[in-house]
């Protein structure tokens, strides 16, 4: 049998969300098209979703998560991370307050949410990125206490969101180009950070380019191209799957934002478990795995 040429985790962001997003993820883990899943622990249906991993054997780690909805901890009454009503700032709101000087990163929200992990499945996350990238923000530290949470913890691996080609995807609105070229900014000075604290991330990461609308089979195989090109092995596929919530069902404790309420998750789903991509993955000898097999 040929040895794989690529090795691909295809990572099902917003595990816990609600109950659908959470069925459609393993529906689409059952059928090939995601390897692994991370889990948000402060969404209303994380307990549903870390019993799902359990009885399906979904590879899961941590999407940590300082930006939406509600804290885990019980210790952060006057923390700047929350705004006058006890919620996280958005993801906007958390990047506009942090560039403002009026947001102080704290440790404690953090090792709760990764405690909180442990009790749910069992095991410390096999890797851990942030909600909205805000894992490889500056300023206060942000990227700093992410990596020493990740160290302290024994976590070894997280995300780098620096897509290869991501400036030439011209088909991308103004707005998103603009962010996602801020994100790759940050992510790109994060470097050095993560490095420092020994921890690690695949060697290519792609799905800036391929959310929503954007995820379609000549898309993938574009994004792709640059894995099957290059002299390097593992990558990661980031992607967002599952049945749009339903109003007033699911979220982080202040209801289902529009993202998981759009048709966008539910054609996600379908390219991903498509058999024309699953074929591709077979005829170009990519193996998908999680990060627990690296």
């Amino acid at each position: 049998m040929p040895q794989p040429k690529v090795k691909l985790v295809v990572t099902g962001d917003d595990f816990g969300y609600c109950e659908r997003r959470n069925q459609g993820i393993v529906d689409c883990f059952k059928t090939g098209g995601i390897s692994n899943v991370s889990l948000l622990v402060n969404a209303v249906s994380a307990e549903h979703a870390a019993d799902l991993a359990k009885r399906n054997h979904i590879p899961i780690g941590l999407h940590a998560n300082l930006s939406e909805g509600l804290p885990v901890s019980q210790d952060l009454k006057g923390s700047t991370l929350l705004n006058k009503d006890g919620f996280f700032h958005g993801k906007m709101g958390f990047r506009e307050a942090l560039q403002c000087g009026q947001l102080k990163m704290s440790e404690a929200e953090l090792r709760a949410q990764v405690n909180r992990f442990c009790e749910l499945v069992g095991h410390v996350p096999y890797h851990m990125d942030g909600h909205q990238h805000v894992h490889v923000l500056p300023g206060n530290k942000v990227r700093e206490v992410f990596a020493q949470v990740l160290s302290d913890f024994g976590i070894t691996y997280t995300r780098v969101p620096i897509e290869p080609g991501l400036k030439f995807c011209t088909f991308l609105p103004p707005h998103l180009r603009d962010f996602n070229a801020q994100v790759e900014k940050d992510a790109l000075e994060s470097i050095e950070v993560f490095h420092r604290y020994g921890i690690r991330w695949p060697d290519i990461y792609l799905g800036l380019s391929t959310m929503g609308k954007n995820m379609s089979v000549p898309n993938l195989k574009r994004a792709l191209s640059f894995t099957l090109e290059a002299s390097l092995d593992d990558t990661e596929l980031m992607v967002h799957p599952g049945y749009p919530s339903q109003p007033h069902q699911g979220g982080c404790g202040e209801g289902p934002d529009d993202f998981s309420q759009s048709a966008d998750r539910l054609h996600e789903l379908n390219t991903l478990r498509d058999p024309f991509v699953l074929n591709y993955y077979r005829q170009q000898r990519i193996h998908l795995c999680a990060f627990k097999d690296f």
